[in-house]
C-alpha cells in the first residue's frame, strides 16, 4: 500500500493562524496543475506499491475547477485507491461545485469549519460563515459524498467552555463521519503570533485548554465517535485511511510545491516556492531536498507517530525493527509513566497513552525518544 498527497497552495486570502505554504496568485493555477501532472510522471518509480489513498490538500484545493481536477486524475492511477479526499472551503461548495465533485473520483471531503462563531471566523480571517458549513454538507450529500470530515478549533482568546460546547453541539448536528479538533496554535511568522507578541490577545490558560479537550473527548465518545488519534475522531469504520498511513509508516509520495514524501528509508520535500517548482519541473528536475533516515530517526518517528494513536506502540515491532537496545531503552523510560498511570502496557504488548497521559503526551513522547 502507498499514499499520494497533492498540495494545492492557492488561497483567496491567508488565515491568520496558517503556517502552511500558500499563495494568492490564482493566475498560475493552470501552469501549476500542468507541473503536478509532470511531477507525477517524473516520479513514476518512487512508489513500489499501488496507491491506496489520495489526499488533495492545501491551501484551498476547492479553488481548482472541475476541469483542472479532472486533468490531475487523468494523470494518476487511482484504480486501487479506496479513499480519495478533497479538502474544501465550505463557501466554495455551491450546488454546481458539489455536483462537480460528485462527477470526480473523489469519495471523501474534508472541510475546515473551525468554529460556528461568526465573530471568531472573522478573527481568523476565514472566508465562510457559520451557516455555510451545514449548507455545504447538505449539498455534498445530495451529490453522493458519503464520507465527510470537518475540522474544529478550540482555545481561542477569551473563549469559554460553554462556547466550545456549542461548537461541539453544532458539529455533531451535521452528522458527519469524521471530526478533527485542534487547539489554536500560535506558530511563528504568522499574523496570529504577531498580534500575540504585541499583547493584543492572550492565550487561554492550560487548565481551561485541558478542560476543553476533555469535554471534546467525552462528548464525541457519547455520540459514538471513536477517539483513534490524539486529534481525530471517527464513526466506526470511517477513520481517515490516508492520515492513518502517516502514523503507521506506510510510504507516501507528495507532489507539488512544499509537499513531503516518505519511502521508509528517507524523507524528501519539494521547494516551498511556486515559481522555482514550476520552472524545475518544466526542465525535468524535481526541486527537492532529501534526508536519509538513521535508526534513531526512524525509531523516534515510530514513537512520536504511533503513540498518537489509540493502539499505541507495538513493542514486538520495536524489537524486530530496531533490536533489543531500543526496546529496553523504551521500556526503561516508560516504567515511571506506567507507574503514574500515564502509559499502559497492554496484554498484547503495546504501549499506549492512558486518558491522563493524553494531556502530557508531548512530554512522554520526548522522553521515550533517542537523543
Amino acid at each position: 500500500m502507498a499514499g499520494l498527497y497533492i498540495h494545492i497552495p492557492f488561497c483567496e486570502s491567508r488565515c491568520i493562524y496558517c503556517g502552511f505554504f500558500s499563495t494568492t496568485r490564482h493566475s498560475m493555477r493552470d501552469r501549476y496543475v500542468d507541473a503536478l501532472c509532470r511531477e507525477v510522471a517524473l516520479r513514476n518509480d518512487y512508489l513500489h506499491d499501488d496507491i491506496h489513498t489520495i489526499y488533495i490538500g492545501g491551501g484551498t484545493p476547492s479553488l481548482l475547477s472541475e476541469k483542472q481536477l479532472q486533468r490531475l486524475f487523468n494523470n494518476i492511477d487511482y484504480s486501487k485507491a479506496g479513499e480519495i479526499t478533497l479538502e474544501c472551503n465550505p463557501d466554495d461548495i455551491t450546488p454546481e461545485y458539489a455536483a462537480a465533485i460528485g462527477r470526480l473520483p473523489v469519495n471523501r471531503v474534508s472541510m475546515g469549519a473551525q468554529t460556528f462563531s461568526d465573530a471568531r471566523l472573522r478573527f481568523l480571517r476565514r472566508r465562510h460563515g457559520s451557516a455555510d458549513v451545514s449548507r455545504a454538507v447538505t449539498l455534498l450529500r445530495k451529490a453522493g459524498i458519503g464520507n465527510i470530515s470537518v475540522d474544529l478549533m478550540y482555545g481561542f482568546p477569551d473563549e469559554t467552555i460553554d462556547e466550545w460546547n456549542n461548537d461541539i453541539t453544532l458539529a455533531l448536528a451535521l452528522g458527519v463521519e469524521h471530526i478533527s479538533a485542534y487547539s489554536l496554535m500560535y506558530e511563528e511568522n504568522t499574523p496570529l503570533h504577531k498580534i500575540l507578541c504585541e499583547g493584543k490577545i492572550a492565550e487561554i490558560d492550560e487548565e481551561l485548554s485541558a478542560a476543553m479537550y476533555s469535554t471534546l473527548i467525552d462528548r464525541l465518545a457519547a455520540a459514538g465517535y471513536e477517539h483513534y488519534e490524539i486529534s481525530n475522531f471517527a464513526r466506526h469504520g470511517w477513520r481517515s485511511r490516508h492520515n492513518s498511513s502517516y502514523w503507521t509508516a506506510i510510504p507516501y509520495m507528495g507532489v507539488g510545491a512544499a509537499a513531503h514524501s516518505f519511502d521508509r528509508t528517507s524523507r524528501q520535500w519539494n521547494v516551498a516556492d511556486i515559481d522555482k517548482y514550476i520552472y524545475s519541473i518544466g526542465h525535468g528536475e524535481i526541486p527537492m531536498e532529501r534526508e536519509e533516515l538513521t535508526s534513531d530517526t526512524r525509531y523516534n518517528d515510530t514513537v512520536m507517530l504511533r503513540l498518537r494513536t489509540c493502539e499505541g506502540i507495538n513493542l514486538d515491532s520495536i524489537a524486530r525493527d530496531f533490536g533489543p537496545e531500543y526496546l529496553n531503552g523504551c521500556l526503561n523510560t516508560a516504567r515511571r509513566y506506567i507507574a503514574d498511570a500515564l502509559l499502559e502496557h497492554t496484554a498484547d504488548n503495546y504501549l499506549r497513552l492512558t486518558r491522563r497521559g493524553l494531556f502530557v503526551s508531548d512530554m512522554i513522547m520526548s522522553d521515550l525518544m533517542k537523543v
